[in-house]
């Protein structure tokens, strides 16, 4: 322990390390540059590692995508992902036929729970420009009376999604995107109906924060024993109760002590993410995330069995029309335009 309020502090690699109840975020950021007619990069994809393509080269990744960036169908059994897209656009497609593009600052919330099947491709609209993009996906997990709850996903639309702003006391502004929990009166929208997240006594807190450069500000304490970490990620430098933090650094904080960030020169771009633990053993075995061993081979089991529902879609690289905008189609039926 650094001191009375700090855990840790660990650099962020391409997987950033979380605490229970969260799995793990990524975050992706891929100067992606200009869109053919398939969507995909307008330039060769030579050299690349295709299918399995995680090294920037020019500054950007194919993912597991071959034409189009992205992740192909993949299944999910046991947890969440909470995707939170600042720059650029998602094409989202699942086995139970909702679909979706869902961009600049956007949120989807999916809850894996019994077991689906999704698609995540990240669409190069712009022919004529590049198409940058940065995102966070964060994997939450979900207690073991929830994992086989029934799969679900919602958008949280960027005009929906609460801002909290404070004032310090030279004048220096700092806002809070509050994707899950609340600061002061200001919550975020109802999370997925089984989510951890869905009982408030959790504390489950997903906040984008954006610092004034020389701002400082005192984060709102939680419980006791509430996990709480700190992720640096744009920046010149930030200190946190005396120490000194540069960017692409985590701090793990106590989170029912105060503790008041200041701010360097340039703008300070951090993600919260707090909760109160589940405390039940984890089994991870790639896209499932059980309680145990003999659960892990029951997710592969069903996964070979059912398919999770199969997969309705001509491509599991499958990508919206061009000129389509914002939008959701759950498997309900229901549709949201943007």
């Amino acid at each position: 322990m650094y001191n009375k309020f700090i855990i840790n502090i660990k650099p962020l690699g391409f997987t950033w390390e979380t605490s229970d109840p969260f799995l793990f975020c990524v975050h992706h950021i891929d100067y992606y540059p200009n869109g053919n007619d398939q969507l995909g990069p307008a330039v060769s994809l030579e050299g690349r590692n295709i299918g399995q393509d995680f090294t920037p080269k020019d500054g950007w990744r194919m993912y597991h995508g071959e034409k189009i960036p992205g992740f192909p169908a993949h299944p999910h059994r046991g947890f969440e992902t909470v995707t939170i897209v600042l720059n650029g656009f998602v094409d989202h497609s699942d086995s139970h036929g909702a679909s979706g593009r869902y961009g600049n600052g956007d949120v989807q919330w999916m809850t894996a729970g019994a077991g689906l099947q999704h698609s995540e491709m990240f669409p190069l609209l712009n022919k004529d420009k590049p198409n940058p993009l940065e995102l966070f996906q964060i994997w939450l997990n979900l207690p073991k009376a929830k994992k086989f709850a029934k799969p679900y996903y919602n958008m949280l639309w960027s005009e929906d999604i609460p801002v909290y702003r404070e004032k310090d006391k030279n004048g220096k502004l700092i806002e809070a995107t509050v994707i899950a929990g609340k600061i002061g009166d200001i919550a975020a929208p109802v999370p997925a109906p089984d989510s951890w997240a869905a009982d408030q006594k959790n504390e489950i807190g997903i906040w984008l924060l954006k610092i004034e450069a020389n701002g400082l500000w005192n984060i709102p304490t939680a419980s006791f024993g509430i996990n709480r970490s700190l992720y640096f990620y744009k920046g010149s430098d930030i200190n946190i109760a005396g120490i000194n933090v540069k960017p692409y650094n985590s701090v793990e904080l106590l989170a029912d002590q105060s503790v008041i960030i200041e701010n360097g020169n340039k703008e300070a771009y951090l993600l919260l993410l707090q909760g109160q633990p589940i405390n039940e053993p984890i089994i991870q075995h790639g896209p499932f995330v059980m309680n145990d061993a003999i659960e892990i081979q029951q997710a592969f089991s069903d996964y070979r069995r059912t398919q999770f529902g199969g997969w309705p879609w001509t491509k599991f690289d499958n990508v919206h029309p061009h000129d389509m905008g914002r939008y959701a189609i759950y498997s309900d039926g229901r549709k949201e335009i943007k």
